[in-house]
């Protein structure tokens, strides 16, 4: 009796806790981010510039606009569609409970794990769609102001305090919104169709792609599977994960998926911030199990979770070689990021080939995805939304998508974060190495560089051979008998 006594108070603390949670994480004001119209925007290796050259005079005196009052001039709306048909996950509440827990939301704790997620989600578009690709909706999703986060904050704390009381029954609603529409453009007949079924296939893409974040036991790359692999490695649900240990753990993710879409694509984590091309090239060249056990394709799979291969996805990778995500966990300062570095992530976030940044603030994970002067734009996770069923066909895709970017300074960025790249091919990576190799070049002004590429395999420098093959897969598990001191999931010399 007492057992079962104490289990209920535990369950009425989870959902006043989340209760609380919702409030805090949907109540917040918005402000409206301003652009200038006299600089370039970089959004993941793309530039936009938001001034049109008939207007260059009355531009300049026009100064800085508000995102929301900025007119569709010059690159404006291209930059808006593009930033919009980023795959945005936050908060939720409402969904299973978390392997080893009780917790229905990740609410205050799981915002590097979503930042993790959205720069996972970022490679996979890359790899089945493409960097050009923009959702067909991404303009007309409604906007998150404030009277609409507080209406909703609002409704969840009274369904969540009604649901408390004995005897208390939720009516049922629906759980889904009709899916978007597609629009076939073109003057011909024959050509119309044939750009409608391009865009059918395109938005089957796109529709299963979100469905693996789902946040169900079933997702392939959801949150119960990030929690269920961090706690293989002594992390709980509700614990805070630092940039380092999410690369990792992304890693182990994509590696274990058994979806056959996924399987021509895998993940590499850098050593002790040091990139071994050789390593790059072998994981390129190496099958899946799914390749080496001739498991069907995608095409072959039904249900809502299959994804179908042609020229426009990863059909153009060479049957014995898969696409790379390269993780890299850095840390760009001591207490804070130190300015000489700043432009070196302006250098980054302008590549075509990279992914983004898991960083943010101290301990509040923001996913870094472009740059304008000396302030970074970022996709934010703290925003509590209810949970979707990813299973249905027809689930709404709006909530996954952010209408509107924020900024901060370079100056609030903490130090320690993980840079992601995308390379398709072996010989994608040939190009990616020598760009890279010359961003980090050292000069007399940055004699230390974020991370180093290195000719050859990990093994041939044996840093660590002293080291459990645990230790190994593990750099941020520092070896006892070292005397050298550390700080967060990093090694400062």
């Amino acid at each position: 009796m007492e057992n079962k006594g104490d289990e209920e108070v535990e369950k009425l603390k989870t959902k006043f806790r989340s209760a609380w949670h919702n409030v805090k994480y949907s109540w917040a004001l918005k402000s409206k981010t301003s652009f200038s119209r006299n600089s370039p925007v970089f959004l993941l290796g793309k530039c936009y510039h938001f001034k049109a050259e008939e207007d260059e005079d009355t531009l300049a005196e026009a100064g800085r606009e508000a995102w929301n009052e900025v007119p569709h001039r010059g690159n404006a709306e291209s930059f808006r569609r593009d930033f919009a048909s980023r795959v945005w996950l936050t908060y939720r509440e409402e969904f299973p409970p978390l392997p080893g827990s009780t917790l229905t939301s990740d609410c205050g704790w799981g915002c590097m794990l979503r930042t993790g997620q959205m720069m996972l989600a970022q490679a996979l578009i890359l790899h089945f769609l493409g960097r050009d690709w923009t959702w067909s909706e991404a303009l007309n999703l409604e906007s998150l102001d404030t009277g609409t986060r507080t209406a909703r904050a609002a409704q969840r704390l009274v369904a969540t305090l009604e649901s408390s009381l004995p005897g208390y029954q939720d009516p049922k609603r629906p759980r889904s919104l009709p899916g978007p529409r597609l629009q076939a453009q073109g003057g011909s007949q024959s050509q119309g169709a044939a750009e409608e079924a391009d865009g059918h296939l395109r938005e089957l893409y796109h529709r299963t792609l979100v469905s693996w974040f789902g946040d169900s036991p079933g997702a392939q790359l959801g949150l119960h599977s990030l929690v269920r692999l961090g706690l293989e490695l002594g992390k709980q649900a509700g614990d805070w994960y630092g940039p380092a240990v999410v690369a990792h753990i992304l890693k182990r993710a994509v590696e274990q998926a058994t979806e056959p879409g996924l399987a021509s694509i895998t993940a590499y984590v850098s050593h002790d911030c040091t990139v071994y091309n050789a390593d790059v090239i072998d994981i390129h060249r190496s099958k899946s199990f799914a390749q080496s056990s001739g498991n069907p394709s995608p095409l072959d799979s039904q249900g809502p979770t299959s994804i179908p291969l042609d020229s426009q996805g990863p059909a153009s990778i060479p049957l014995d070689s898969r696409a790379v995500i390269i993780l890299v966990p850095v840390r760009l300062g001591e207490d804070k990021t130190n300015p000489e570095y700043f432009n070196f992530v302006k250098s980054v976030l302008s590549l075509e080939f990279c992914i983004g940044v898991l960083g943010g603030k101290h301990e509040q994970a923001r996913y870094l995805v472009g740059f304008q002067d000396d302030s970074l734009i970022y996709m934010d996770p703290h925003y509590c939304q209810s949970f979707v069923d990813v299973s249905k066909s027809t689930f709404p895709l709006q909530s996954y998508h952010c209408p509107s970017p924020k900024k901060m300074p370079f100056a609030n960025m903490d130090p320690s974060c993980t840079i992601g790249f995308y390379s398709r091919t072996v010989q994608d990576y040939d190009r990616i190495s020598q760009e890279l190799s010359k961003l980090l070049r050292p000069s007399a002004r940055d004699k230390y560089p974020a991370f180093t590429l290195l000719a050859g395999h990990g093994r041939d420098y044996d840093l660590s051979s002293s080291l459990t093959p645990e230790k190994r897969e593990w750099p941020f598990i520092r070896d006892p008998c070292r005397t050298t001191t550390s700080m967060g999931d990093f090694v400062l010399l």
